[in-house]
């Protein structure tokens, strides 16, 4: 969510020539299948807020919702979100004649027309298949990309605090300790300062 929010924040700013004052909101949203955020609830929004809670800037929101969170019962359910959240969780495995009666309304209505798989002829079927295997792919092969690029930059800060440590006359083991490394990382930082 991150990525692709500052990458479109990045995107704003240089098209409206830094005019920070004028910037459009931007919205994050996410609709997870799995948990990621340490909370209860199925629903956040999160803004840029201060030590407080108190909004220090509302430009960029980031929505999420954790559908595997999202555990009400037909009966219990309220809100609009509650019906989407519902919808999109159950859709697939519930049987035309368990429908909850707020599938009846027209938005979900065709929100559920729009995405039945079911009517489609298998041509479409099959693209529809292929563009979601496709996408997830994509989505999979960023994560990669993301994760190594953060296991590279952890191992640059650690490399740069134990040559730092090593300049100032620390110990090797103080190094170690310092960057939360072990003495073999110490080692080859070591030897590769001795090549300089």
């Amino acid at each position: 969510m991150k990525f692709f929010a500052f990458h479109k924040f990045n995107t704003i700013v240089e098209r409206v020539e830094f005019d920070y004052p004028n910037l459009p909101k931007i919205y994050a949203i996410a609709l997870l299948a799995k948990s990621i955020l340490p909370k209860a609830h199925f629903h956040t929004v999160a803004n840029l807020r201060s030590e407080t809670g108190e909004i220090i800037d509302n430009q960029m929101t980031f929505i999420t919702v954790e559908l595997a969170k999202f555990n009400k019962q037909v009966a219990e359910i309220e809100t609009d979100l509650e019906k989407l959240v519902y919808t999109m969780k159950t859709l697939h495995t519930t049987e035309p004649t368990q429908y909850p009666a707020f599938w009846n309304e027209e938005w979900l209505k065709r929100a559920i027309d729009e995405l039945d798989t079911r009517k489609m002829p298998p041509e479409e079927r099959a693209y529809f298949a292929r563009v979601t295997a496709a996408n997830a792919e994509a989505v999979k092969a960023e994560k990669k990309r993301i994760e190594e690029a953060e296991e590279r930059r952890e191992n640059l800060v650690k490399t740069e605090t134990v040559k730092n440590a090593l300049q100032m006359g620390l110990t090797a083991e103080q190094a170690a300790k310092l960057a939360n490394v072990s003495t073999e990382f110490v080692a080859q930082v070591q030897s590769q300062l001795s090549v300089n």
